[in-house]
């Protein structure tokens, strides 16, 4: 099969716009990213592939191709619903299309907004990620489900409430050099670890917000780009996993086996090992997800996870940078809009456009998308040039 690049990308900020539509955030989006890949047009674009939840009942209709339409495109367009990892598996499924020699260019994004509903009702929304018989129509949150992971995971390993603050407190001090984030301050230790409870034993601090906004990236074959002269970043591998959407349902709460296996199927197609990144954006919608996810990537070894924080390992000067766009807890999480989000930040990274957040001499990056609390998730890994 052949090579498919990222080529442009582009993004709104995410927070709250009471101004805005979905259509006019992901124009927006689809502006920036056709302007960074200036080479191309609009009429390029053979097809789209976009994600979103549909916060607050407009999951009902045609809203994909409302977006592209919006945008001037007249192209087949695929709208994906996966939780919150609708546009992860959009990058992926524009990826397919353009390996397999279907199309030539892709857009793939994704689109949310949250903030015009209210509390009662964002819950519900976000609830519905999970299983909706026995955890959600019972009275689970979504918090609720990943407290459930965090105090199962306090229990068995050598870890502390104070291990969850380490990573809301190092991804609000990247968020903060972030201008497209929703909370762009930082927070101290004892802020995170004494915050309000939301769900024991998650604070306020340990949780992500509810975001507008939308992400899109311009996928392209490896003849397109032989054709011009692109900042383009390669996609050396992806993966994709499902698993039992019930927290319940599942042999542990304390991993996330489809990121697990994501993640193996991505290294497998890039014939890389955890080893081998550089550069990170893994999926904090709660800050034990963060944990989990350096565990079940690959980054280090069952327990270990909160060591890594400790040693500073994950801070944006150490061995493997984790989420220095803020991740979910700080940059913000718009659920349709955050996997493509992720590979924004990757993309600008690996081209050099990060500005007060890049990272030097990163080649391997990978982006994590998970699905509710772990029904799905997708592993992207790019590639630099250099």
């Amino acid at each position: 099969m052949r090579d498919a690049y990222i080529v442009g990308a582009g993004q709104t900020a995410f927070g709250s716009f009471p101004e805005e539509s979905y259509r006019s955030l992901f124009a927006t989006a689809f502006d920036r990213a056709m302007a960074s890949a200036d080479a191309l047009s609009p009429e390029d674009i053979d097809e789209a592939v976009v994600g979103t939840l549909g916060v607050g009942g407009r999951q009902i209709g045609l809203s994909g191709p409302a977006v592209t339409e919006h945008v001037g495109l007249s192209v087949p367009t695929t709208r994906v619903e996966n939780a919150c990892a609708a546009s992860g598996y959009a990058v992926r499924n524009a990826v397919q299309a353009v390996k397999s020699g279907m199309a030539d260019v892709v857009l793939a994004g994704g689109y949310e907004v949250m903030t015009d509903a209210s509390g009662d009702a964002t819950k519900y929304w976000l609830g519905v990620s999970g299983e909706t018989e026995w955890e959600r129509l019972t009275g689970t949150t979504f918090a609720g489900t990943y407290a459930q992971m965090a105090d199962a995971y306090l229990h068995e390993y050598d870890a502390t409430v104070d291990d969850l603050s380490r990573a809301a407190v190092k991804n609000h001090a990247n968020g903060a050099k972030n201008p497209h984030a929703h909370l762009a301050f930082e927070c101290s230790l004892e802020d995170a670890s004494e915050g309000t409870v939301v769900a024991d034993p998650l604070t306020l601090y340990h949780c992500c917000p509810t975001s507008d906004g939308a992400a899109a990236v311009v996928v392209a074959s490896e003849d397109v780009v032989d054709d011009a002269d692109f900042d383009a970043a390669r996609v050396a591998g992806v993966g994709a996993a499902s698993d039992r959407v019930g927290l319940f349902e599942r042999d542990t709460y304390t991993s996330i086996p489809a990121s697990e296996r994501a993640a193996e199927a991505a290294y497998e197609m890039a014939d890389r090992n955890p080893g081998d990144v550089d550069l990170a954006e893994v999926h904090d919608c709660f800050a034990i997800a963060e944990l989990l996810a350096y565990e079940d990537l690959g980054f280090c070894g069952r327990g270990e996870a909160p060591e890594l924080l400790r040693e500073g390992a994950t801070d944006p000067d150490g061995d493997l940078p984790v989420n220095v766009s803020g991740g979910l807890k700080s940059k913000g999480h718009p659920i349709g809009a955050t996997g493509a989000g992720q590979v924004v930040e990757l993309w600008k990274q690996l081209t050099g456009r990060a500005g007060d957040r890049q990272v030097a001499d990163a080649n391997l990056a990978l982006a994590h998308n998970v699905g509710g609390s772990g029904g799905a998730a997708v592993v992207t890994l790019l590639e630099g040039d250099q």
